[in-house]
């Protein structure tokens, strides 16, 4: 059991919503480009988070039948919440920044997620090892270099000072995701963690789709893209498989390891972003995968290491 009060399950039950975890969710931003070339980027998102709940909610009655859905108004309550603060804000932050900054980059931002884990633990008493310590610093000294104006080639010609402003809103926006996982075991939620992905994804499509209406977004079918199409196809498909996913790991695995999924997808949005996007490899992306990416392993390992000599016996 880790300080959140979650009960670890086997490693093998882990392994496989685990690596889904790094490969659909690296894959995401590249669909999210797509997405926003011709479509509105907060109504993109919430229109394929509708689809995907439809979908979901099929699977999940066909498979467990309609009673799953039978929760409390308290379970009901903490899943949207928890949609609100995770989803909205985490992936309608990317979704509008995307219009400017870099898949590459921003798969690299949101890679930061781990630090602020372990800031939070730190926080509630858990003190982290030295090499946990340095990983942390090392890889907040690597988003400080990316969050500097300058060196990203933008997108769809911005200014470096609209890519800057845009990319430290990705930092806030994975730094409320990454809080509010922390503290998602403080609010009650339903037993199935397919119901409660449904609710939550509901609750974005909802609050997504009724920002950017306000906002003056609107959804026309006529002007958008074959590219853009494909991306919110898949994206339907990804935010059900994916999400499903790290929903039942932070209730059933160590955040420590959950968290890894955010070193694996910059490796992944970098490679699909250069050969599908023609995004360049810039300086500041190779800066960027080798210092964030060192500090998040730097972190990993040093949690590894805590863990293995708590384990040992006196």
């Amino acid at each position: 059991m880790d300080v959140r009060g979650v009960t670890e399950a086997p490693l093998s039950r882990i392994l496989t919503p685990l690596i889904t975890l790094w490969i659909v969710w690296g894959s995401t931003y590249m669909g999210i480009a797509l997405v926003v070339q011709s479509m509105p980027p907060l109504v993109g998102a919430g229109t394929r988070f509708l689809a995907a709940t439809v979908v979901l909610a099929i699977v999940v009655v066909i498979i467990r039948g309609p009673k799953v859905f039978r929760v409390t108004g308290a379970q009901f309550r903490g899943a949207m919440f928890m949609g609100i603060f995770i989803l909205s804000v985490g992936i309608g932050i990317v979704s509008l920044a995307q219009r400017y900054v870099p898949s590459s980059i921003a798969a690299l931002i949101v890679s930061v997620m781990p630090l602020w884990i372990i800031m939070f633990r730190y926080k509630a008493g858990d003190r982290p090892s030295r090499l946990t310590s340095v990983g942390v610093g090392v890889g907040l000294l690597g988003l400080g270099l990316m969050l500097l104006p300058g060196g990203t080639e933008p997108v769809g010609g911005a200014t470096p000072g609209q890519v800057a402003i845009w990319s430290l809103a990705i930092a806030f926006g994975s730094f409320s995701w990454a809080f509010f996982s922390w503290r998602s075991t403080r609010y009650e939620q339903p037993k199935d963690a397919l119901v409660t992905t449904v609710i939550e994804m509901l609750t974005a499509s909802i609050v997504l789709t009724v920002i950017g209406f306000i906002i003056g977004e609107r959804w026309n079918m006529s002007e958008y893209t074959t590219a853009s199409w494909a991306g919110w196809g898949f994206l339907v498909i990804a935010s059900a498989v994916a999400y499903s996913a790290y929903v039942w790991l932070i209730g059933n695995a160590p955040m420590s390891l959950v968290s890894t999924y955010a070193y694996v997808n910059p490796v992944i949005a970098v490679i699909l972003g250069y050969f599908i996007l023609s995004e360049p490899i810039t300086t500041d992306v190779i800066i960027g995968l080798t210092v964030v990416i060192s500090g998040v392993v730097l972190v990993v390992s040093g949690e590894r290491r805590k863990k293995q000599l708590l384990q040992e016996p006196l």
